[in-house]
């Protein structure tokens, strides 16, 4: 059975990894917090003391951590995975980060005969606790082959999207369309509140149709609950779209839409919302418009 190193055990890699257990993988974790190590250790994985530590035995070590510069200190510093994975191991980052890190780490691994996915996911936690993610993959086509049943106890989907940098270009248009999905939800709500028509029934009357989508599904009813608990955090969502932008801007690829929501969210998080979950977005149309679009009694 493949031993995996996994390496990053926040709100999304720490059910990830109970996955791979159940599935019978054999787990060496690490994590800056201890708490979690030991959490994930309960479950049947070997607490490792250290990068080393986790990626010594490892023919596939997984990463998933909260940005670029975290991936980066992780794979290519001195105590990092690159100083310990054996040759011909696979390295499988799933974080969201810019395709330019990935392309970066990337070099390095090709350097040390290490291959090297970038496979970013999208569902948030309530999918990672699923084992149900969409894992969007770049990178080479025999790696992807050799790693596609260990993301399948993941994910409900991995789908190889092209070279290194083309798993998190994906990730990044997925983002634009959530957030602009949730700002328009929000825009067309608090107009049926403030119009006197219940946006519950709205909802209901809309969501059958061509305006319907899954994360219109995913989030109309949070919102019509007052539930702004994460789920996928506001300043997360920054981290994205800040990403997205400056993709965008190497490429000469305008949008204007994704650096207005920013705006938004940018401006909730000034208000101290930066953890809450992204469908307060429509709180930003609330405060503009006067009214809260919230389930009727």
């Amino acid at each position: 059975m493949t031993q995996i190193g996994f390496i990053g055990l926040g709100i999304m890699g720490k059910p990830m990894a109970k996955n791979l257990l159940k599935a019978g993988y054999g787990l060496a974790v690490y994590d800056v917090a201890e708490s979690a190590v030991q959490e994930v250790a309960k479950c049947g994985a070997r607490a490792a003391d250290s990068i080393a530590d986790a990626v010594k035995d490892a023919q596939v070590v997984i990463t998933m951590l909260p940005n670029s510069p975290h991936v980066k200190t992780v794979m290519l510093s001195e105590e990092g995975v690159l100083a310990h994975a054996k040759e011909g191991t696979i390295v499988v980052d799933m974080s969201s980060i810019s395709p330019i890190a990935s392309k970066e780490v990337a070099q390095e691994c090709t350097k040390k005969k290490i291959a090297f996915l970038d496979a970013p996911v999208s569902g948030g936690e309530p999918k990672a606790v699923e084992g149900t993610l969409a894992i969007m993959v770049g990178g080479d086509a025999d790696a992807f082959e050799k790693v596609h049943d260990i993301l399948l106890k993941m994910g409900s989907s991995a789908v190889l999207v092209g070279e290194v940098g083309s798993g998190n270009v994906t990730k990044l248009a997925n983002q634009i369309i959530v957030a602009l999905n949730i700002a328009a939800m929000s825009e067309a709500m608090v107009l049926a509140k403030k119009s006197g028509v219940d946006p519950e029934k709205v909802y209901h009357a809309i969501r059958g149709g061509l305006a319907g989508s899954t994360v219109l599904d995913a989030k109309m009813p949070m919102v019509l609950d007052g539930n702004f608990n994460p789920g996928f955090r506001i300043e997360l969502h920054i981290k994205d779209l800040q990403n997205a932008l400056d993709c965008a801007h190497s490429v000469n690829s305008p949008i204007p839409l994704t650096a207005e929501v920013m705006e938004i969210m940018q401006g909730l998080r000034a208000a101290g919302m930066q953890a809450n979950d992204h469908d307060a977005i429509i709180r930003h149309y609330e405060t503009l418009a006067g009214v809260q679009v919230r389930r009727e009694d």
